[in-house]
């Protein structure tokens, strides 16, 4: 099995360096340019399935790089809930405790981040189980914190907890191939 790991392609919440959790934008101009070069670099690739995000972003995404496939939404890969640290700028001045992890001292209804890991390895955990041994193409499209998560579920959780560090750049694919 061959996971291809795909992080949606820009918002304009991107360029402003803005948090984009679960109110984050659509893909802007750039975002559907990214998704289409994306598809080009897959074309030939057959995907058994593809599974995405809820959010519109990684949701077009997945369907322009798979060559036209219906993600199937799944809730475990939405984003990590920023709470009310959404739409903020990210510079010096926010307040954040490792990587991008918004400060609940600071910042209203933050998950919590094993939580976050729990849920998107529940979903790993499901898929793996699902296709194991299979000779298949599987897609999972998603956002910084998500494709950062997945890359934890194989490589393991940085000792600082930072799984954003681990993520994939806007409208790029990172493959994970299984021999399981």
């Amino acid at each position: 099995m061959k996971i291809y790991l795909v992080r949606h392609g820009q918002t304009d919440l991107n360029i402003q360096k803005r948090m984009q959790g679960r109110h984050g934008l659509p893909l802007n101009a750039v975002g559907r340019a990214q998704a289409e070069e994306l598809g080009r670099e897959l074309e030939g690739v057959r995907f058994e399935a593809v599974y995405s995000s809820p959010q519109e972003r990684a949701v077009e995404t997945a369907r322009i790089a798979s060559g036209g496939m219906a993600p199937e939404t799944d809730e475990r890969l939405q984003p990590f809930d920023v709470g009310s640290a959404d739409g903020q700028i990210i510079d010096e001045t926010m307040h954040l405790t490792v990587g991008l992890i918004p400060d609940t001292r600071y910042y209203d209804g933050v998950e919590d981040p094993k939580e976050f890991e729990k849920r998107v390895f529940s979903f790993m955990d499901e898929l793996v189980a699902r296709y194991a041994g299979r000779d298949v193409n599987i897609m999972i499209a998603g956002h910084k914190c998500t494709t950062g998560c997945v890359d934890c579920y194989f490589n393991g959780i940085p000792a600082d907890g930072d799984f954003f560090s681990r993520s994939v750049k806007n409208g790029k694919c990172r493959v994970y191939e299984l021999d399981r």
